[in-house]
């Protein structure tokens, strides 16, 4: 099987390494990938917003698996390009992926599915901003209604800040605070069969202790030995297969990557957002313990065929990434700083170091956004993994950058409590 993955991030370069270790992939191409991918695929200068050069590159190369890895191209119709010149494709259509493009639609959506979720409110005007502010009261939730990258969502005990983070925005979904421990659950879906993946923690805020602004991930680790047992099967069938099930009796039925951020609070399980793809850095942890053929489960959800494909097998242990992020991230990410001692950080076993922000320049690799690299490391359980994937970040020297250090540091010492 040939395939193409589209992007410039960690997630793409970490569907990249999992199909070029593939048994059943001959090829991996990538457009426009970055440094990392050219490792493992061969990349093509191809503007991934740009649907029909994407699909004519993937005919050109006589492609059979199209992986639209990031949400904007989603979003903006590049899989529908792809289906109409009739490849499969990995993600769903530019409809269905509003349920990440508008949270207003994924919040109609869960309505209807009855799938359980914070309270919210959708504003317009200052004035709904403020009425919202004041029925739901501290801590502020506000998140823009669009795409931002990760970094569209603020939760504050400061009504201003939150007022501020509003006025910045075109529409924003305001709601309800949900205390208890976020985890993330991906399932792969063709539109009537939901496949889930292993449940995973990722870690929003910048710095330590959960201190800090909000960031598009700082870290992950799967799997979650202090979750309930029932927690995926309970998933499934409050969320996953009713939200599948709602958009396709809507005309728009969703295949591909369908993202559930869930929120275990005091009153239950209850839905933070959806993503319509891979999330970063999640993904990382999750595919370095797939054993199944990660093309058996894409090209199943992009043909229709998923239920033959049937659940997938997983690696015994953990797998842990820590992001190392750039000078000034989330702020203002300094670019152009030399980066060091790859080299010493992919020998140490059980780690694979995967690129995100990186470019090559004069030869010489250097940082070229916020979140650099991802450090990834499997263990024998989640001590090691951990163990590996801090010995990975402490052999890479970058100026300025910075990591958070307690990546599943609680859920080591079993310390979470829901």
């Amino acid at each position: 099987m040939k395939t193409l993955v589209i992007g410039t991030g960690g997630r793409e370069h970490a569907l990249a390494l999992a199909l070029s270790r593939d048994p059943q992939v001959t090829e991996v191409h990538a457009a426009p990938g970055n440094p990392g991918i050219a490792d493992v695929a061969t990349l093509h200068d191809v503007d991934p917003m740009d649907g029909a050069a994407v699909a004519q590159l993937a005919v050109d190369l006589g492609i059979d698996l199209v992986v639209v890895g990031p949400e904007a191209p989603l979003v903006a119709g590049v899989a529908d390009a792809v289906r109409a010149a009739g490849i499969a494709v990995f993600g769903p259509s530019g409809a269905a992926a509003q349920l990440e493009g508008s949270k207003a639609f994924a919040k109609q959506v869960m309505a209807a599915a009855e799938v359980p979720t914070a309270l919210a409110h959708v504003c317009e005007t200052a004035a709904e901003v403020a009425a919202a502010l004041d029925a739901f009261g501290a801590p502020y939730v506000v998140k823009d209604d669009g795409l931002a990258a990760g970094k569209g969502v603020i939760v504050t005990n400061d009504r201003q800040e939150a007022i501020d983070h509003a006025a910045g925005c075109e529409r924003v979904v305001i709601e309800e605070y949900l205390d208890g421990p976020e985890i993330s659950l991906f399932a792969i879906t063709d539109g009537v069969t939901v496949i889930p993946l292993l449940p995973a923690q990722d870690f929003k805020r910048a710095y330590d202790n959960d201190e800090g602004p909000n960031t598009g991930g700082m870290g992950a680790y799967t799997p979650l030995d202090w979750a309930p047992e029932d927690l995926v099967l309970d998933v499934c069938r409050r969320v996953l297969q009713p939200t599948v099930d709602e958009m396709a009796r809507r005309g728009t039925p969703f295949a591909g990557l369908l993202y559930a951020g869930l929120a275990m609070t005091s009153r239950g399980m209850r839905v933070v957002e959806f993503n319509a793809r891979f999330g970063d850095p999640e993904t990382q942890a999750i595919l370095a313990l797939l054993e199944t053929p990660l093309s058996a489960l894409l090209y199943g959800a992009a043909t229709g065929t998923l239920a033959e494909v049937g659940m997938p097998h997983w690696r015994s242990g953990a797998a842990l990434t820590v992001v190392i992020a750039s000078q000034g991230y989330p702020q203002s990410p300094r670019k152009g700083d030399r980066i060091e001692g790859l080299a010493a950080a992919n020998a140490i076993e059980g780690v694979d170091v995967i690129h995100a922000g990186t470019a090559l320049v004069d030869g010489e690799l250097v940082t070229a956004g916020g979140r650099v690299l991802t450090v990834t490391a499997m263990g024998a359980d989640l001590a090691e993994a951990r163990a590996r994937a801090y010995a990975g970040v402490a052999a890479i020297t970058i100026e300025g950058s910075h990591a958070r250090t307690d990546i599943a540091l609680k859920a080591q010492q079993g310390t979470i409590e829901l």
